[in-house]
């Protein structure tokens, strides 16, 4: 039976953990979800209790899986998880389920049944419903419209923490990307659509969570940094050898 692996990559997230996986696995289970699933917690050097509370879920439920990372970085994690999945398809979501989790059927089926090698969550295309703050709101907008200047994109939103990819696109586009942190998701992004792969968006609903582990001048400043590596650089096409 086809299966997914949805990944929770984690830092520092104690105190929500184990009600954000009870709340996504009562949503898998009470929805009908039509494919086999597994969640896996991914901490990233948390130094909190962080870790302890994976165990304690992997030990309670037989389709919670934790793994653990020495070094801080959101797309170290993913890396992991992902290239060490043998799901036909693996996901992610922020552990926050900022992202309304109806979203999560079309995310799987767009590249577990429609042909797309990614999807992606977008707050920023029609069907969309965003709650979020002024500034956030102003950032990200700015930021697609560079996105979209720099490389003649297409893409609506590179930054929702919320994606899907098949396993052989994963094998072919996660060992060229060369950010760690949060700058994954957008390098990916351009990645798959310059290189030839297909890409979905997903209209999603979303509420910012106003206890964000994201510091977003940080941020900013990492995608600026990130974009004009990529601006420079060769992109390969799908079938080229990968950059290792």
């Amino acid at each position: 039976m086809t299966q997914l692996d949805i990944v929770l990559p984690v830092y520092n997230e104690a105190h929500v953990l184990a009600g954000s996986v009870e709340q996504l696995r009562g949503y898998l289970q009470d929805s009908g979800f039509p494919y086999t699933w597994r969640i896996v917690i991914a901490d990233n050097a948390s130094t909190d209790g962080t870790l302890a509370a994976a165990h304690s879920l992997e030990d309670r439920f037989d389709d919670v899986a934790a793994l653990h990372l020495p070094q801080k970085g959101r797309g170290r994690a993913l890396r992991k998880a992902w290239l060490e999945s043998e799901a036909d398809a693996a996901c992610f979501m922020d552990v926050d389920l900022s992202t309304d989790l109806d979203a999560l059927l079309p995310l799987a089926r767009a590249v577990l049944e429609e042909g797309y090698d990614v999807a992606t969550g977008s707050r920023m295309t029609r069907g969309s419903q965003i709650t979020r703050s002024l500034r956030r709101e102003i950032t990200s907008r700015g930021l697609i419209t560079l996105i979209k200047l720099l490389f003649w994109s297409k893409l609506s939103d590179t930054q929702c923490g919320f994606k899907a990819i098949t396993r052989q696109a994963a094998r072919e586009l996660v060992p060229r990307i060369e950010n760690e942190e949060w700058f994954f998701d957008t390098e990916l992004l351009l990645l798959a659509e310059k290189g030839g792969y297909r890409v979905k968006d997903v209209p999603v609903r979303w509420i910012e969570d106003t206890d964000t582990r994201v510091n977003v001048v940080k941020t900013v400043l990492e995608d600026l940094s990130g974009l004009l590596r990529m601006r420079l650089r060769r992109i390969p096409r799908r079938g080229d050898e990968p950059s290792l």
